[in-house]
């Protein structure tokens, strides 16, 4: 498994608390394994938790209708190089 940046870990971190994944800790994400349909089981509900979650945390919105969601829920890495180059605030 990849080790996780500081900004990986604190967006698994978010990933985990905002979904309430009991049996998963944010170290245990892999930042290239992909967030839905692998390991985490995460589903198309589970997108919108995350992309509430980083729209209070980091302050832009993750719209559902853009169409690189894709590529930008692809991994942990993905989503936390999305979130590093949109982010307004900690």
């Amino acid at each position: 498994m990849a080790e996780q940046t500081a900004a990986q870990h604190e967006l698994a971190t978010l990933i985990v608390e905002s979904l309430n994944l009991e049996a998963v800790t944010p170290e245990q994400i892999d930042p290239e394994a992909p967030l839905f349909g692998g390991d985490l089981g995460l589903d198309s509900i589970d997108a919108l938790e995350i992309a509430l979650a980083v729209s209070k945390r980091y302050g832009f919105q993750l719209r559902s209708d853009n169409p690189d969601n894709g590529r930008i829920f692809a991994s942990l890495r993905a989503l936390s190089d999305h979130v590093e180059q949109y982010r307004t605030s900690a």
